[in-house]
Formats: structure tokens, sequence, C-alpha cells
């Protein structure tokens, strides 16, 4: 009878317990959850005082945290880098753009104590401070122009987010504010279009949109995989993604967990939303009609040409129909069946032409003349007006249908009902009592999340994103796996230094610049490298174009094509009529801008920057990978890019001491004596001053940070 009593008193309160579970988890799971919630990661930070190191070399705390951990493994600091190298390491790393000679000569002579600091303030202050930080940002939300997939079509409005990143960081944002509203900025901000704009964080991944017959849930579905992936890894640092098919097998990640983060964003929808003013819209209106007006009697024209040729090609192609087809047709359309109807519309489909089966009936001469209007037509087509500003946003949609567990993440094996709310390992850390449980109201859902994600005490928000700063400025980050700081990610690797500067970062007001100038004027960015970091592919493409003096230092707007290799025309218009389908600008400059404003198409990407390892956008790059292999070499030296380039860069030297002039522009130094006796030679054998600009564009020392 005791031990029966025993038994019911340790059973009884289990059970109850169990009955207070909400339905979407199991007992089993959420021991599981609980046993597993004391992971690194998941506990609060705390602040860990500074290290009380004896060494001159300690500028700063990060420092202290640094020498500590290697006087632990018994090293000590590498060398610092000489004036000159550190010069160009800061402004490679801090704008994307090497010193010029003037900038490089006005930093040696500053003899102050506190040259380099101030230099990095000049730095920061600048506007190519927030186009660097903004690329690094746009990698980690995959950011491109298009939507990828079959069609891969242009987003027409989404470069105003690019824009509103860049502006971001140049004025400082909070970082706390940045994140509400890209999360909930047309929620908790409503009459700011910039934070309508920054809502477009939602929509940055690849979608879906192609035309014929579709599954539309299964499209939404994966419009919603795509909101939790970006929430997941950009912020959370986490493979929240796992969890969609079945419990994540090895983070304490319930499917549930997937689902209900789904269900913050089921009453959301992406949408293009008017920001223009009435008298913008006027004006657009009047400048629309006009361009129209043009058009119309060159499209006219062509029409007229074309009409003749496709009206043979319906009538033969019509009369090789099947009896049951033609005979459809031949009914007036308001005189026809369902079935009749269905046949007319089969027979239609039959019947028409395409642009190169068009052209191949069409006499020579008046191809010409067709040609000479299609010019015309594309001489136009490079003034159309710009529509109005739109923000190409995510909104509220209204009632949102109800959100299931999906079984194997299968849209059609619908399970348990969940409602919104976060990972239930990160409440029960924090000590929630509603499980992360989020409204069930449409409006307020993600404003929820975004101010769960930027509190003070959040564990993930400002750990992430102060090992991204980290990770950006040195290379590598303190936690290895900047996307993923669960059980498969790494561990990190100086825990306090982590701490320390989450903390430090959110007591400063979620100031980035204040912890980034913290990391570029400490010691141990200051230390020479055991081994060096290769520029990014675009900063390799934006150093050639500011060497060569081709740069056009125009800031956001639309984003701008360049010249593509035919190879690359090809495969990207293969089924489409075959003349100027990639229109370059009007004003060639515009192709010579930086490349954060080069049009960023999924499918096909520039030789150049691709064959530099640029992110493919289909999902989170949080940091690059550094390749070595042929097509670099090649593109470097054989590409139609770097023969233009290297003209230009030609041109800029000065005919009494051109080797001279060339080091100091790419290199800002001096060329050794061993290397001017080496042009000298190359150019007794007959070699060209482009060909030396070329070589030297190509030198490691170019290309490759200090």
């Amino acid at each position: 009878m005791r031990h029966y009593f025993l038994t019911l008193m340790v059973a009884v309160p289990a059970l109850l317990a169990a009955a207070e579970l909400p339905n979407w988890v199991q007992p089993r799971e959420m021991d599981n959850v609980k046993a597993r919630k004391n992971f690194w990661s998941f506990q609060p930070v705390r602040k860990p005082p500074v290290p009380a190191v004896e060494s001159k070399w300690v500028r700063n705390p990060l420092d202290a945290f640094v020498l500590e951990k290697l006087r632990e493994k018994k090293e000590e600091p590498r060398t610092e880098l000489d004036r000159r190298a550190m010069m160009r390491r800061a402004m490679l790393d801090i704008t994307g753009l090497p010193p010029t000679p003037d900038q490089m000569r006005a930093f040696l002579a500053d003899k102050s104590p506190d040259a380099y600091e101030k230099l990095v303030d000049r730095l920061m202050a600048g506007t190519a401070y927030g186009e660097r930080w903004g690329q690094r940002w746009l990698d980690v939300v995959r950011y491109a122009d298009t939507n990828g997939y079959e069609l891969d079509a242009e987003r027409t409005h989404a470069w105003r987010y690019r824009d509103y990143v860049i502006r971001s960081f140049n004025s400082n944002k909070r970082f706390d504010q940045f994140l509400k509203e890209q999360i909930a900025g047309d929620e908790l901000w409503p009459a700011d279009s910039d934070a309508l704009v920054a809502t477009g964080f939602h929509r940055t991944g690849p979608e879906h949109i192609v035309g014929g017959n579709q599954d539309l849930e299964m499209n939404r579905q994966e419009v919603l995989i795509e909101m939790n992936a970006g929430v997941g890894n950009v912020f959370l640092g986490l493979t929240v993604q796992c969890a969609r098919c079945h419990n994540h097998k090895f983070d304490p990640f319930l499917q549930a967990d997937y689902y209900r983060l789904a269900a913050i964003f089921a009453g959301t929808e992406g949408r293009e939303v008017a920001i223009a003013t009435p008298l913008e819209w006027a004006s657009y209106s009047l400048e629309r009609y006009e361009w129209e007006q043009k058009v119309k009697p060159i499209l006219d024209a062509i029409k007229a040409i074309e009409k003749p040729y496709r009206a043979k090609l319906k009538a033969e192609k019509r009369a090789q129909l099947e009896p049951k087809f033609r005979d459809a047709l031949a009914v007036p359309e308001a005189q026809r069946t369902p079935e009749q109807g269905e046949l007319a519309k089969n027979a239609e489909s039959q019947t028409g032409s395409t642009w190169d089966e068009v052209l191949a009936t069409i006499p020579a001469a008046e191809l010409a003349v067709r040609k000479g209007w299609r010019e015309k037509l594309h001489e136009l087509e490079l003034i159309e007006p710009e529509p109005p500003p739109h923000a190409y946003a995510a909104v509220n949609s209204g009632k949102p249908h109800a959100t299931h567990i999906l079984k194997v993440g299968d849209h059609k094996m619908k399970q348990g009902q969940v409602e919104p709310g976060v990972p239930l390992v990160l409440a029960l850390a924090r000590g929630q009592q509603d499980l992360g449980d989020v409204t069930r109201d449409v409006a307020g859902r993600r404003a929820q999340l975004a101010e769960w994600l930027a509190s003070a005490d959040h564990p993930l928000t400002a750990r992430v994103f102060v090992n991204r700063m980290w990770q950006f400025r040195m290379g590598e980050g303190v936690v290895k796996t900047p996307n993923d700081f669960g059980t498969l990610g790494e561990r990190p690797t100086n825990p306090k230094l982590l701490d320390w500067m989450a903390s430090e970062f959110v007591a400063s007001g979620w100031d980035i610049k204040k912890l980034d100038r913290m990391i570029l004027t400490s010691s141990t960015y200051r230390q020479s490298a055991v081994q060096r970091r290769r520029m990014d592919a675009e900063v390799v493409r934006d150093s050639i174009l500011a060497v060569s003096g081709q740069l056009n230092a125009k800031m956001y707007g639309p984003p701008v094509k360049t010249p593509i290799e035919q190879e690359i025309y090809d495969i990207i218009f293969t089924e489409q009529e075959p003349d100027n389908l990639w229109p370059l600008p009007k004003d060639r400059r515009e192709m010579y801008r930086r490349t954060v404003y080069v049009l960023n198409k999924r499918t096909v990407r520039l030789p150049m920057l691709a064959n530099f390892d640029q992110p493919d956008t289909m999902s989170s790059c949080p940091q690059r990978p550094t390749s070595t292999h042929a097509l670099q070499a090649l593109t470097m030296m054989n590409s139609d890019f770097m023969a233009e380039s290297a003209r230009a860069f030609a041109a800029r030297l000065g005919k009494k001491d051109p080797v001279g002039d060339a080091y100091s522009l790419a290199l800002t130094r001096e060329p050794r004596p061993e290397e001017r006796k080496l042009a000298e030679e190359f150019f007794k054998k007959g070699g060209t001053v482009a060909d030396f600009a070329l070589a030297l564009l190509n030198r490691n020392e170019f290309i490759y940070l200090p």
C-alpha cells in the first residue's frame, strides 16, 4: 500500500503537468527540450570582467581578452603591420576601395600618435562605409534583383531595400531598430515609408514564380519557408529550417516550433506598396503618356510588317489541324458549347507563331526595315520613365489560413494545428511562462517577434551580430559558423570575448559603429596576417575600376546592367528574339558604378564575380569561401572587362615614368629596383603599357589584403 501511495504521489503531478502542456508538444518532447536548454548559446549573456593582463600591446578591452587566450596557449601576438600596409588594409576593409596615392601620402605624413585612429574615423564617416557593410549584409539575407528559378524575372522595386541597408549603416542606425524595421516596420511605424521598404527583408530570398497551372498552397509554403529561413539564419543564427519535416535531429527544436514560427507570417504577403507623392504620380503619368506616344507608331510599324506573315503562318497551321479543332474555330465564339470552347482554345494555342517562325518568313528587304524600327524602339526603351516609387514590401493581408504541422513538410499531409509562437527552447531558457506564444491577431504578430528578438536579454541576437562583425573584420568569427550557433555549429573560441562584445553592444544602445571602431583600432586587428585574405569579388572589380580611373561613385537607384559575354547572353535568351535583350545604360558611365549597384541576377552571374566566389543568393551566405582555380586567372588576363580596364589604366600613366606611376596608383608604393628593371626589360622587348598595366592588376599584392 505504501509503495502504491508513493507511486501515486509521483505519477499524479506528472500527469497533471502533461495535461497542462499545449497540444503541439508531447511530454517526452518537453523533457528533451528542457534537458538541452542549457546549451551555451541559449544561456543569458553575462558580461565578464576585462582580464587584468599586463602588456603595452593592449589598446582596448578586446585586446585584453585576446591576449589572455593567447597566453593560455603559450603564444604571443604577431608583429604589427607597417603604416603603409595598415592604410591599405583599412581602406580596402572599411570602404572596399584601395587608397589613392594622395591619401597614402597624407596618412604617412601625419606623425601624430593617433594618426591611424583619425584615419579610421574618416573612413567610417564616409559613404563607402555603408556600401561595404551593406554588401556583407546583403550576402547574409541572400538579396538579389531577380526572383530566381526558371523565369528569374527582375524585381522592379527591390533595389530600395538595398539602398535602405546602405543608408542604415551609413547613418549608424541602432541595430535593434534596424532589426525591428525589417521584421515588422509596417506594423511598428505604419507612416514611415523607409520602415515599409525595410520589410523587403522577408522577400529577399528566391521566389518560384512561373506561368501555367499553379499549386497555390505549395507556392505559399515555399514563401513561408523563405521567411522562416531568413529570421532563423540571419537573426537567430540557427538552422531552424532543419525542423520543417521532423523534430531537429541535433538541436532542441521541435517540428511544431518550425510551424509556430511560420504561423507568425501566415497573415503576411508580399506586395508592392505605392509610396510616391501625388506630384510624383502626376509627373510620371505625363512622362509615360509622352513616351507611349513616341513608342506607338514604332510598334504599329513593326506589327504592320509582321501582320501578313503571321496571318499566313496561322492559316497554314490551321489547315493542318484535326477537323474537330477546325470545326470548333468555325463556330462564332458566343455560340460555342463548352466543349467547342475548349477545342477552340486548344486550337488557338496550336496556331500561334513564335518570333523565330515569323522572322524566318519575312523577306530580307522587309526584315532590314523591321530591324531599323526595332533599333529605334530600343533607343526609346532606354529612356522609358521610371515607375513612381513603390516599396517591395511584406505587409498584413487579412485573416490568415490556419497553420498545421505538415508531415515530412508536405502541404497535402496536414497534422495538428498550431498557433504562432517562437521556439520553445528559447522561451524556456528565458523563463517565459507563455512558452513563447504570440498574439493570434494578424496585426501585431511580427511586431511581437521583432520586440522579442530585439530585447536586451535575448541570448542570441546580440551574440550573432557581434560575431558577424568580428568575422567581417578578422576573417573568421569567434564562432566559426556564423549562421549556426546550435549543437552542430562550432563552439566559440573565446566565449568571454564574445559575451563581452555582446554585452557592450547592447549597453551602448546597439551602436554598430562604436563596436566596429573598437575592433578596427585594436592591436588585434593591426597584427600582420598569418594567412592573407583575398578581396571579395566586388572589391576586386571596384578596385580595378578605381585604379583605372573609370569608377563612377554615384550612389543608390535601380540596378544597372553591364556588358556580358555572348556565351552568357545565349544562355539567358535562348528562346527570345536575339536583338538587344540586354540593353546597356544610355549613359555608359553607369556601367562603371560600384558592384553593389550592378544587377544581381540569380540564375546568371557575371563571370568575374562568380569566379571570385560571389554568393549564388539562393541561400544565406554567412561567410564566403575562398577558392583558387584557373578560371580566375583566365578572367583576370583575358576578359573584355580587364582588357578595357588595362587600356584605361595605361592612359592614366605619364610618359616620363609610367612604371612609377603604375605602382603608385595600383599598389600605392614605389617599384623596387628589381621590379623597375623587369618592367624596363619588358618594354625593350616590345611589351605595351596596356599589357604592363594588365600584369600589375594581376599581382597578388593587388587583390589580397595585407
